[in-house]
C-alpha cells in the first residue's frame, strides 16, 4: 500500500507516525520549514509509546520520504491522508493539486475537524473518494477516526485504517463537526459558561473530568455507562428517572430534544443492542476491572487519578498491621489482573516476581522495617531471588503469598515465599536474600536491636518446620524439571 501524507503538523505527524510505526513507508509533503524536525519529534514520541505499549515485536518500521511538491508525495498513491489548517479554501486549494495528480483510484482523506465531505468534494473531479477521516490526537495512540462520505470509498479507507490499528466509526450522515467534536464543543461551551461565571476554575473543572466521569467514558462512553445507572431496570429507567432534568435550569444548553415513547423506545433499543449481552451485575464488574487498570497505569505515571491511589496505599502500608495467626506468615494477597497476562492468556513471568516483591515489602512492614524506620537511612536491598514457576494463573484469579523466615543474621535475611492459587496449588516458589544497608553511605551495617529481635522471633517460629525442599536448590536439569501444570 502506497501511502501520501499532506500536512505535517500535529495531526499529520501523528498520522505519519502511525503509518510508519505499522511498517509501511509514507511520502510527505509539508513546505514548513521546520517539518522535518517537528515530524522527527513527534516520530520519537510515538515509537517511545508504542516501545511501551505492544508486547508483540513490532515491525520493521517505514520510511519517511520528503517530497518537493504535493504532486511527487501523491503520485501513485493509493491512500492520501490530506492535514492541513482548517480553512476551507485552503483545503479546496490542496486537493484540487492532489487530485491533478494523484490516480484516479486513489482514496483522499481529510482530518477536518468540522467541514463536511458535502464541502470537501465541491469542484471536484473523483469526489466520491474524497472522505473525512477525522481522528483525535495523539494520533498514533488514539485509534478512532470518523469516517464519513459513504461508499466503496469509505469501506476501502475502513479496511486500510484499520490494519494501521484505528477503529474506523463509520457516520451516515455528514453534519458539522461530525460527531465527536459535537460532543466535545457542548462540554468545552458548559466550562467556559462555568469560568465565565466564577463557579469554577480550570483546575477545577478539570479535576472533576479526569478523577470521575472521564475515566468512566475512557472505558465504556456515555450510554453504556448510563445503562449501569439505571440498575436492573435499564436504559428505560435511567430515561425515566433522569430525564425530565434535562427540562431543569441547570446549563446553558438548553435546547434538548423531547423524551417521547420513540426516543426513549429508540434508545433503550439500541442500548439493548449495545449491551443487553450482559447483566448489569457483569457490566459493573467489567467497568471495574477496567478502572482498575486505568487506576494503575496512572498510578505507574504518577498522574492524575493515580495520585489518590497511590497516597491511599501509603497509608494502608503505613497502617498497623494485626499479626496474623499461625505460622507461616500470611502477609500478601494479589489477584491477577488483565494487564498482568501473556499472550497465552496467563500471568506473564516477571509479575510473579512482582508479587513475590510485594510480599517481601509486607514483611518487612510485618517486622517494622516500615517507612518510619526507612526514613531514618535504613532499609533492606535484596541482591538476590530465585524463582520456580510451576503453575499457570488465569485473569482473575487470587493469589496468596505464605511467607518464611529460613536464616537470618545481623546484616542479613532470607526469605522463602510460595505463591498459593485458591484451591492451595503452588503456582511459583521465591527465594530472596536482604541486606540491611546504610542508604545514605550505601553499605551493609548491623540493623538495630528491636529488628533484630524480631527476626529472631519469627526465626524461633520457624524453627519447628522442615527446611523447605526446594530453599537453596539450584536450577535442575531438564530431565528433572517438575511438570509445568
Amino acid at each position: 500500500m502506497k501511502i501520501a501524507a499532506i500536512g505535517g503538523g500535529v495531526i499529520g505527524g501523528g498520522w505519519i507516525a502511525r503509518f510508519i510505526l505499522a511498517g509501511h513507508d509514507v511520502r510527505v509533503f509539508d513546505p514548513h520549514p521546520e517539518a522535518q524536525r517537528i515530524v522527527g519529534e513527534v516520530m520519537a514520541n510515538a515509537s517511545r509509546a508504542w516501545a511501551k505499549m505492544f508486547l508483540a515485536p513490532l515491525p520493521e518500521p517505514g520510511q519517511i520520504i520528503w517530497t518537493k511538491s504535493i504532486a511527487e508525495a501523491v503520485e501513485g498513491a493509493d491512500y492520501i491522508q490530506e492535514s492541513v489548517p482548517e480553512r476551507l479554501d485552503l483545503k479546496h486549494k490542496i486537493l484540487a493539486e492532489i487530485e491533478a495528480a494523484a490516480p484516479a483510484t486513489a482514496i483522499i482523506g481529510s482530518s477536518t475537524s468540522g467541514f463536511k465531505p458535502s464541502e470537501l468534494r465541491e469542484g471536484a473531479k473523483h469526489p466520491a473518494r474524497i472522505l473525512v477521516a477525522h481522528p483525535f490526537n495523539p494520533v498514533y495512540l488514539l485509534p478512532v477516526v470518523e469516517i464519513v462520505g459513504g461508499g466503496e470509498a469509505a469501506a476501502r479507507a475502513t479496511a486500510l485504517l484499520t490494519e494501521v490499528g484505528m477503529k474506523p466509526v463509520s457516520i451516515a450522515q455528514e453534519i458539522d463537526a461530525h460527531i465527536g467534536d459535537r460532543l466535545l464543543e457542548a462540554v468545552w461551551r458548559e466550562a467556559l459558561w462555568l469560568v465565565n461565571d466564577g463557579i469554577a476554575t480550570t483546575e477545577e473543572i478539570d479535576d472533576i473530568i479526569r478523577y470521575g466521569f472521564g475515566l468512566r467514558w475512557a472505558q465504556m462512553g456515555l450510554f453504556e455507562t448510563y445503562r449501569i445507572a439505571g440498575g436492573e431496570a435499564g436504559m428505560k429507567h435511567f430515561l425515566a428517572q433522569f430525564g425530565p432534568a434535562l427540562k431543569w435550569p441547570w446549563t446553558k444548553l438548553m435546547d434538548v430534544p423531547d423524551l417521547d415513547d420513540r426516543l426513549v423506545g429508540m434508545i433503550a433499543d439500541q442500548s439493548d443492542a449495545q449491551s443487553g449481552k450482559h447483566s448489569i451485575r457483569e457490566l459493573e464488574r467489567i467497568r471495574d476491572d477496567n478502572l482498575v487498570g486505568i487506576f494503575q497505569a496512572l498510578k505507574a505515571n504518577d498522574w492524575g487519578a493515580g495520585q489518590s491511589l497511590r497516597e491511599m496505599e501509603n497509608r494502608f502500608y503505613a497502617r498497623k498491621v494485626e499479626a496474623p495467626s499461625g505460622y507461616p506468615l500470611r502477609l500478601h494477597t494479589a489477584r491477577v489482573s488483565g494487564d498482568w497476562l501473556d499472550y497465552n492468556g496467563h500471568m506473564t513471568e516477571f509479575r510473579y516476581l512482582q508479587v513475590l516483591g510485594d510480599a517481601t515489602d509486607a514483611f518487612m512492614i510485618h517486622v517494622g522495617l516500615d517507612e518510619a524506620y526507612r526514613a531514618g537511612g535504613f532499609s533492606a536491598y535484596t541482591v538476590e531471588t530465585h524463582i520456580r514457576h510451576l503453575a499457570e494463573s488465569s485473569g482473575g484469579e487470587k493469589l496468596t503469598v505464605e511467607t518464611r523466615l529460613i536464616g537470618h543474621d545481623a546484616k542479613k535475611f532470607r526469605l522463602f515465599h510460595r505463591i498459593l492459587k485458591e484451591d492451595g496449588t503452588e503456582a511459583a516458589t521465591g527465594e530472596h536474600m536482604l541486606l540491611h544497608v546504610d542508604t545514605k553511605a550505601g553499605r551493609t551495617v548491623p540493623m538495630n536491636d528491636a529488628l533484630k529481635a524480631r527476626l529472631d522471633q519469627i526465626a524461633t517460629e520457624d524453627a519447628a518446620l522442615p527446611a523447605p525442599e526446594a530453599a537453596g536448590a539450584a536450577i535442575r536439569a531438564i530431565g528433572q524439571r517438575e511438570a509445568v501444570a
